[in-house]
């Protein structure tokens, strides 16, 4: 196994810095106690909690009162669907775009089981705007689910134009910017936002809800707010560090990141047999997926391992590790054989450079063990 390896899966859950590393001792050292106690402790940790929830909440655009923390990104995709959709009683159907991740359109199907209304979307990703209008339209429409960008593809919905249709509807929208939070700037119109900070360089193990003061919710589970029991301070406090972090240097990553994947677009595109998918311009920097002719993602995926590259194939969300892509068939792209890259800032020219000349080579090799079986 190659000794210098470059991780290039990072959509989902990215590598951990120091600071936020350190952020997590810091708050396993000082945020240990039951913030909702009188005691010095609890005083102590309190603060951490309010400080890491204040710092996220400025990013996100949102009211620190109204940002909560839960053990998951998929909880917190359960909960912000069952609680926005029992409030709105009388009204039994849900609206999402088939390119959703999975846990939102698992969450939608939990809440409304037979009664989630999928909307098209075109080759690039983008969601039917006429489509969504009709849906909202009807009185039976409870919520929509829209997310900000794809997970896979990166490509970015037109979140304005989908919150106009909504309020004129006056049906809630929640958007799911899992995949933007860290990337480029929060969406500005929303109901209910949801965040996940391993994406942009945090532990995993904390998902996040950012509603509106106007947004009305009930619980669709036992004990009171989104997240009874608590929540772990530790991870709260090291997802406001990366965050933080990642917003000190938004730009230029932004730039880097962005002339890295354009270097990969070009470069997967002039291989035969391999079309890069997504929107090439409205999108994310970070992610980049190619479908490839007459190729499985796995032993490509196998091999790029060996050379030392860790990507991804199949579907970003699925359960299973190749799992077809639901994105990709509902885009009507190919679904068998896919190559999906995510960046972090630590990636490098040098490293771009040598995944674009070990590329071809691996996957003439993939090509000649095919036929040879």
């Amino acid at each position: 196994m190659p000794a210098n390896r470059v991780f290039l899966d990072a959509g989902g859950q990215s590598p951990v810095s120091r600071r936020a590393a350190d952020a997590l001792l810091a708050g396993l050292a000082d945020g240990w106690a039951d913030p909702t106690r009188l005691t010095h402790e609890s005083r102590r940790a309190r603060a951490l909690l309010d400080g890491a929830r204040e710092a996220i909440a400025d990013v996100l655009g949102a009211d620190a009162a109204h940002v909560h923390f839960l053990p998951s990104g998929h909880v917190a995709a359960e909960r912000v669907t069952a609680g926005i959709f029992r409030a709105r009683r009388g009204r039994e159907r849900i609206v999402a775009s088939a390119v959703e991740r999975r846990a939102v359109l698992d969450a939608a199907e939990h809440a409304a089981p037979g009664a989630v209304d999928l909307l098209s979307v075109d080759g690039a990703g983008h969601v039917d705007l006429d489509e969504l209008a009709t849906r909202l339209g009807h009185p039976s429409t409870a919520l929509a689910l829209i997310q900000h960008a794809n997970q896979e593809i990166g490509t970015v919905q037109p979140v304005d134009e989908v919150a106009q249709l909504a309020r004129r509807a006056e049906v809630p929208l929640v958007v799911d910017a899992s995949a933007s939070i860290g990337h480029i700037e929060a969406p500005a119109e929303w109901d209910a936002l949801l965040a996940e900070p391993a994406d942009w360089g945090a532990p995993a193990g904390l998902g996040i809800i950012a509603t509106r003061p106007r947004t009305r919710w009930l619980p669709a589970w036992p004990g009171e707010g989104w997240a009874p029991g608590g929540v772990s301070i530790p991870l709260a406090l090291a997802a406001a560090v990366a965050l933080q972090e990642r917003r000190e240097s938004h730009e230029a990553n932004r730039a880097r990141l962005a002339a890295h994947t354009a270097r990969m677009r070009d470069a997967l595109s002039g291989l035969e047999g391999v079309t890069v998918v997504g929107d090439p311009d409205s999108r994310v920097p970070h992610l980049l997926t190619a479908a490839f002719m007459y190729l499985d993602g796995e032993p490509v995926v196998t091999r790029l391992d060996r050379e030392g590259f860790a990507v991804g194939s199949g579907s970003a969300c699925g359960t299973a590790a190749f799992e077809p892509s639901h994105v990709l068939a509902a885009m009507g792209a190919l679904t068998h054989g896919n190559l999906r890259i995510g960046l972090h800032p630590a990636v490098s020219d040098d490293d771009v450079e040598r995944f674009i000349s070990t590329l071809p080579r691996v996957l003439e090799d993939v090509r000649r063990s095919m036929t040879s079986h």
